[in-house]
């Protein structure tokens, strides 16, 4: 995507925002609705920068465990992805497994966590990684079986080594599917982070939306919520960053320069 066509896409999402934002302030001041049911974006502002002290550092504290447990899934994720795909015995017997664990409610077993792995830290990253893995190895499983068998043979007919053929030709192919499944997992971080604050912590943006709400402050709820939305965002926009690093020649990259006609550089 040309640079100019990243600063059309941004200023439309700018301008949605804004005026999202304005329909919502005219529509609090006009229909005067109560602050504690729903305050306007001025106000959920300024309690923001006026309370930032407080939520900045809990912010910081949350963002770990979001990252931790997020490169935990991708890394042990894309390796569970290919011992799934070269062993048929690993296949037989995890990915049963898998589909199991992953039905299980990890909200609900979350207090068990506490005893497992302690309060803190530990039990929150447990969580990202374990609602961060599925998307994961399920999307590297699906990108790795999914290359051709004609572009192995093409590449033995060259006599490349089995290592080889790994690095140039299956894991550049697998690479769309596999950001994909990065992707994901980096929208769902966030939210398992701070439902890991609800059970065990107390400290980070989980913690703090406990305590604005329980007190009716509705203004500093919402202040949080923007806040978290901001972290996932930008982790989310990180992994799209890398994404257009490792594979500028996919199409999901070219599309925009595809779609008016020119000739992608």
């Amino acid at each position: 995507m040309s640079l100019a066509n990243r600063a059309r896409n941004g200023l439309h999402v700018a301008a949605s925002l804004i005026g999202a934002l304005l329909v919502w302030e005219i529509a609090v001041r006009l229909l005067h609705v109560p602050e504690y049911i729903l305050p306007a974006p001025s106000h959920v502002l300024a309690q923001l920068f006026r309370n930032f002290y407080i939520v900045g550092p809990a912010a910081l504290y949350t963002l770990l465990p979001m990252v931790l447990g997020f490169l935990v899934a991708a890394l042990l994720g894309v390796a569970m992805a290919l011992l799934v795909v070269y062993s048929k015995a690993f296949e037989a017997v995890f990915y049963p497994l898998l589909v199991v664990l992953q039905i299980i409610p990890k909200i609900a077993i979350a207090p068990l966590f506490i005893i497992w792995v302690g309060f803190g830290l530990p039990s929150k990253i447990l969580l990202v990684f374990l609602l961060s893995f599925f998307p994961i190895v399920v999307n590297a499983i699906v990108a790795f079986k999914s290359i051709e068998p004609d572009v192995f043979d093409l590449a033995r007919t060259y006599r490349a080594s089995r290592l080889r053929i790994f690095w140039q030709v299956e894991l550049p192919g697998a690479l769309p599917s596999l950001f994909a499944g990065f992707k994901v997992a980096a929208a769902l971080s966030a939210t398992a982070a701070v439902v890991a604050e609800f059970v065990a912590s107390d400290n980070g943006l989980g913690y703090l939306l406990l305590g604005y709400n329980g007190n009716m402050n509705t203004a500093m709820t919402f202040a949080v919520i923007i806040v978290l939305s901001v972290l996932g965002l930008a982790l989310y926009g990180t992994v799209e960053a890398i994404e257009r690093i490792c594979i500028p020649w996919h199409v999901s990259q070219r599309r925009d320069e595809l779609s008016l006609g020119k000739t992608p550089t």
